[in-house]
């Protein structure tokens, strides 16, 4: 394939890599207030993580790559678009590190993990309390939940790093298995695409 549909994919990436960062940092406050919102809906308070961090993601960048795909032509190789994937992922794991972690919880919400700490304790109180367990059960519980969001605000700036470097490596091996998805190598008698054409 020539170095133009390689330019094309790495630019049109880029693109798609802010928008879907975008996307996906408004499902990330969405559930945000959502969370501290459902005081009395237990279950919103425990699968709305699930669906704005997981189910809907995965649909939005189903479409993404697909979008992706289509706009470069419709043909790609395993290695572009491993490429491609690769780079709309860290486009969009950015604009999230930026606007909900740099932005959105030191400027606008700076009592974000206090407030989501309180959501998923009272969560978790009220849950314990219907399945009928007992006082102990319920602190054990509530001190779990205290510690994990202590060790969170522990964290040292190594650890913060380490974190990044994980979550990229994770991306890289996300986008390996979209890019077998989404591979669509060119039939052999047709002349390669140019997309700007």
């Amino acid at each position: 394939m020539s170095d133009s549909l390689n330019q094309k994919i790495k630019k049109r990436s880029i693109i798609s890599g802010l928008v879907l960062g975008v996307v996906l940092l408004a499902l990330s406050i969405a559930s945000f207030y959502l969370i501290i919102s459902a005081t009395a809906n237990v279950m919103m308070v425990i699968f709305s993580p699930i669906l704005f961090s997981v189910l809907l993601p995965v649909v939005v960048v189903l479409l993404f790559c697909f979008d992706l795909r289509k706009r470069i032509g419709g043909y790609w190789t395993f290695r572009q678009a491993v490429s491609g994937i690769f780079i709309m992922f860290l486009v969009s794991y950015m604009i999230q590190v930026l606007g909900r972690d740099m932005l959105f919880a030191r400027l606008i919400e700076p009592d974000m993990m206090s407030k989501t700490q309180a959501a998923m304790v009272r969560a978790t109180t009220e849950l314990a309390k219907r399945t009928g367990a007992n006082q102990a059960a319920v602190a054990q519980k509530q001190a779990e939940i205290q510690k994990q969001f202590e060790d969170q605000k522990n964290i040292t700036m190594g650890g913060i790093l380490q974190g990044y470097i994980f979550t990229i490596m994770f991306l890289f091996i996300f986008a390996l298995a979209f890019a077998a998805l989404f591979r669509r190598n060119p039939p052999e008698y047709m002349t390669p695409v140019n997309p700007d054409e």
